[in-house]
Parts: structure tokens; sequence; C-alpha cells
């Protein structure tokens, strides 16, 4: 099986994804809502597609903007489910506006979304998926464990030998601060 750090390589939509976004620790809500929104629709569809349908998705969905998503009422699911630049997916729609409402209430409750995800690290990926279950529409276990090898939260975005896990060991992820705390 070939592994993404091959796949991405010189390619044009997983190249720069592999490189500047896959693994790499972020701390903006706003970049974590949008992760776990592309995440959440690339269920049953090849993450090439979601890619495609990037600067569709931030459109439709107002930049990701969690505060007005949370506030979308049916007008807006039609809207979306009209809209051929995004996945239309009632069930996927309608948890994305009830996965905003769920990171207000973590913000309100730790601060922001992140301090959340900092909060309940580490775990393993089996507590994750029990975790977000609980917590999110639309998880399964391959969301969650993309989503956070994504972040850094998980090891796996990338393989020891590839020049970016360098570049993301630099950063110091979750992962890797968990390792060394480990030792």
């Amino acid at each position: 099986m070939t592994d993404y750090c091959e796949i991405a390589k010189d390619h044009p939509l997983h190249g720069p994804y592999h490189d500047h976004e896959y693994g790499f620790p972020q701390t903006e809500d706003t970049v974590l809502f949008e992760r776990l929104i592309l995440e959440l629709n690339q269920a049953g569809l090849s993450w090439a597609t979601i890619l495609k349908k990037r600067d569709g998705f931030t459109k439709a969905y107002e930049g990701f903007n969690i505060q007005k998503i949370a506030l979308y009422q049916e007008r807006d699911i039609e809207r979306l489910l009209s809209d051929k630049s995004i996945i239309r997916n009632r069930l996927k729609i309608k948890a994305a506006i009830y996965n905003a409402n769920q990171v207000i209430k973590l913000q309100n409750e730790f601060g922001s979304f992140k301090a959340w995800l900092d909060h309940h690290h580490p775990k393993q990926k089996k507590e994750w998926v029990i975790l977000f279950r609980k917590t999110f529409k639309f998880m399964g276990p391959e969301i969650v464990g993309e989503f956070l090898m994504s972040l850094g939260y998980l090891p796996g975005a990338h393989h020891q030998s590839c020049p970016i896990y360098k570049e993301i060991e630099e950063d110091y992820p979750p992962f890797i601060s968990q390792t060394a705390q480990d030792k």
C-alpha cells in the first residue's frame, strides 16, 4: 500500500496540502473547525474530491465562521443543498451546523476548541473516537483519526523519512510532545 507521502509527491492537489498543512499543529478555532468539516465531508469520498471543492466549502460556509454556521436555519440548509461547489448531503450539512454549536459550547467551557483538544490529549485513537462521538455528529473512526492526525494530535500523517516530518517535528505537535513526556 502506498502512503500519503508518496501519493502527494508533486501532486497538484495533494502536494500542497501534504507539504504545508497535513500534520502541522494549528491554533485557530476557525482552522480546526474547517478541518473538522472537510474531514466529515470526505466520508465515502476521496480526499482529492474535498481538496477540489475546498474553495467552494470556504465560500458556502462563510469562511467556516463558527458563530454564523451555528445559526443556520432550514433556508441555509436548502442553499447548501443546491450548491454544486460542495458535497450536497443533508446529513453532513446538518452535522456541520450541530458541530458548530458544539464548538461554541466547548469555547465557552474551555476557552477554545483547541483548549478542549489539549485538555483531552493524550488519548489513544479509540478513546478519541468515543469522545468525539459523544460531542459531535457524524464522527466515525476514520474521520476522527484523520482529523487528529491532520493536526498533530495523533502520529501517522507522515513517515519519519519524509522531509516534511522534520518540519512538523520542529513545530512540536502534541503527538511528539507526548512521546517526549513518555520517555
